[in-house]
C-alpha cells in the first residue's frame, strides 16, 4: 500500500518504479489497454499520481496513451524489436569506442577479473533470469568505462526495453549450451587495445549475431506471455 500522506511527487516516483518493472517485463500484454482502475485498486493508489507516472511512461516508450481511450501496453513487434537493436548498437558501439581511448588498464583489469568470477556460473547458469542479470552486468559495465553518464542511462532504458526479448534468446542459447563469456572477453581484449575503431567493430559484431535471432526471440517471448500457466498441485 502506498502511503499517500507523502509528499506527491515521492508518490509518483514510486508508482513510476513499479510501473516500470511491470511494463519492462510485460505484466500488461503487448498492445493491451490498462486498466487504470484496477491498477490504482492493486497498488493502492488514487488515479492523479498514477495518471502521472503513467505519463512518465509514455514519454520513455513503455506506455502509449491513445486519446479517448486510454493508455496502452507499448506492442512487441518485430519492426520495435529491430529499431531498439539498431539503437542499442549505436549507443554501444560509441561507448566501447570511447572506453577503447579514455578507459584505464585497471579499469579492464578489474572487468577482466569479473569475467573469470563470472564465467562458470554463466556457462552453467539454468536460469534466464539470472543469465539475463549477468549479460547485462557485463555490457553495462563495459559501457561505464566510456565516462560517459549520458550513454550510459540512454543504453539502460534500451536494456529496460528489450530485457524481455533478450532473456527469451538466452534461454534459447542455454538450452543449445551456447552460454558462454567467450564472446564478451573477445571483445574486451579488443577494447583493451585503444583502438576505438576496432572497439566498435567488435562490439557491432557481437549484438548483430543476437540481433540475427531476434525475430525467434519475438516469437519466444509471445509463447511465454501467452502460454497457459500450469497450475502445481
Amino acid at each position: 500500500m502506498i502511503d499517500e500522506s507523502t509528499l506527491n511527487d515521492d508518490t509518483v516516483s514510486l508508482l513510476y518504479a513499479q510501473l516500470r518493472n511491470m511494463a519492462a517485463a510485460f505484466i500488461f500484454k503487448p498492445s493491451e489497454r490498462i486498466n487504470e482502475s484496477a491498477l490504482s485498486r492493486d497498488l493502492g493508489a488514487s488515479r492523479t499520481p498514477l495518471r502521472e507516472a503513467l505519463n512518465r511512461l509514455v514519454s520513455e516508450g513503455f506506455v502509449e496513451f491513445h486519446p479517448g481511450q486510454g493508455f496502452f501496453c507499448r506492442d512487441l513487434s518485430q519492426s520495435r524489436v529491430k529499431h531498439l537493436y539498431q539503437a542499442r548498437m549505436a549507443i554501444e558501439c560509441e561507448a566501447v569506442r570511447q572506453a577503447a581511448l579514455n578507459a584505464k588498464p585497471e579499469d579492464f583489469d578489474t572487468l577482466d577479473a569479473a569475467l573469470d568470477q563470472t564465467s562458470d556460473e554463466y556457462a552453467s547458469c539454468t536460469d534466464p533470469i539470472r543469465l539475463m542479470e549477468l549479460d547485462e552486468a557485463f555490457h553495462m559495465r563495459l559501457a561505464g568505462l566510456s565516462g560517459n553518464g549520458e550513454l550510459l542511462r540512454m543504453l539502460a532504458t534500451i536494456y529496460d526495453k528489450i530485457r524481455f526479448v533478450r532473456t527469451a534468446d538466452l534461454r534459447r542459447l542455454q538450452a543449445a549450451g551456447r552460454t558462454t563469456t567467450a564472446r564478451h572477453r573477445m571483445v574486451l581484449n579488443v577494447v583493451r587495445t585503444g583502438d576505438g575503431a576496432a572497439a566498435s567493430e567488435a562490439m557491432r559484431n557481437h549484438i548483430e549475431d543476437r540481433a540475427r535471432h531476434a525475430s525467434e526471440a519475438v516469437r519466444l517471448a509471445f509463447a511465454d506471455l501467452y502460454a497457459p500457466k500450469v497450475e502445481l498441485t
